[in-house]
């Protein structure tokens, strides 16, 4: 479990080791995004993870409890993928999970995660849990017509992602529900520098920079977007002092205040919030932390 963020301090933030399996991940394209749903008055974690290989692009949906127990999973291997449209049927607690999928006509950009021309639906004995892409006409009718097409309730929660860069990095960002998608600018060279600086940006604007990077590779700060407190983590350590190969954390989170969040307890009392396709996320902590964008920045020799 150390594909995310994982500890929190007090002045700042210390990311566990991502790069353990570099090689691997940096072969790899991967996003992936979680939900909070319920099935069944019970919360639950569906994770939607794309992927971009040598072998070709894949998805996979996994749904999880609270308590870290998987409900089910359903993996589109690279050369399922090809099919491109298709559905799965399976039983979850006692219920009836429905996964279908279209992405024939889908338009992607240069990460895996399709930009218009698709869709994806989890559905719970008939009623709409989940659904993805701009293809909501085509959806209803494959689903069956007793299906509840309303609002589900479910709230995106976090996003994790892989960027490549030499000096910029970016991605795209929505930071709460119904919000502007923003430009998120990642700027940092440390190459031939003997100070050198971290620069973000918002929609080109510039939201914070930390200098003297050397001593502060490792920290956090408040910025403002929308008018939303956002607290952005960085942990660039393994740029400045590990592997060349391996890669930057930088981790987006809407949110109070990490002083409040931590308010009476102590270091040893602290709950890591931990996020991975088994989730151990309690209704509190997703109250707290709302939305979180983690970042993986490798760096193209």
């Amino acid at each position: 479990m150390k594909d995310f963020p994982s500890c929190f301090g007090e002045n700042g933030v210390q990311v566990a080791d991502s790069s353990s399996s570099s090689t691997t991940r940096a072969a790899q394209n991967v996003v992936t995004c979680v939900y909070q749903c319920k099935l069944r008055r019970r919360s639950c974690l569906i994770t939607v993870s794309w992927t971009k290989t040598l072998m070709g692009q894949g998805l996979s949906v996994g749904i999880d409890d609270l308590g870290n127990h998987c409900l089910c999973k359903v993996e589109i291997k690279p050369w399922l993928f090809s099919k491109r449209k298709g559905s799965k049927n399976l039983e979850v607690q006692s219920g009836k999970i429905d996964i279908f999928w279209d992405l024939s006509c889908a338009k992607f950009g240069s990460g895996p995660e399709p930009l218009e021309g698709f869709y994806l639906v989890v559905v719970f004995n008939k009623k709409l849990v989940l659904l993805l892409g701009d293809l909501k006409k085509e959806a209803c009718k494959k689903m069956d017509s007793d299906c509840a097409f309303s609002h589900s309730g479910t709230v995106f929660i976090a996003k994790r992602e892989h960027i490549f860069g030499k000096k910029f990095y970016g991605a795209k960002a929505q930071f709460f529900d119904k919000g502007q998608v923003h430009d998120v600018t990642i700027e940092c060279d440390t190459v031939g520098f003997n100070d050198p600086s971290l620069v973000i940006r918002i929609d080109s604007k510039t939201v914070m920079q930390v200098k003297r990077l050397k001593w502060k590779f490792r920290g956090n700060h408040t910025i403002l977007v929308d008018g939303v407190p956002v607290e952005v983590f960085w942990d660039v350590h393994s740029w400045l002092y590990g592997n060349a190969m391996g890669n930057a954390v930088f981790m987006f989170q809407t949110c109070i205040s990490s002083e409040k969040v931590w308010e009476g307890q102590s270091a040893s009392d602290t709950t890591a919030l931990t996020l991975s396709s088994s989730q151990q996320l309690k209704d509190s902590q997703l109250q707290c932390f709302g939305f979180s964008l983690i970042l993986y920045a490798w760096k193209h020799e």
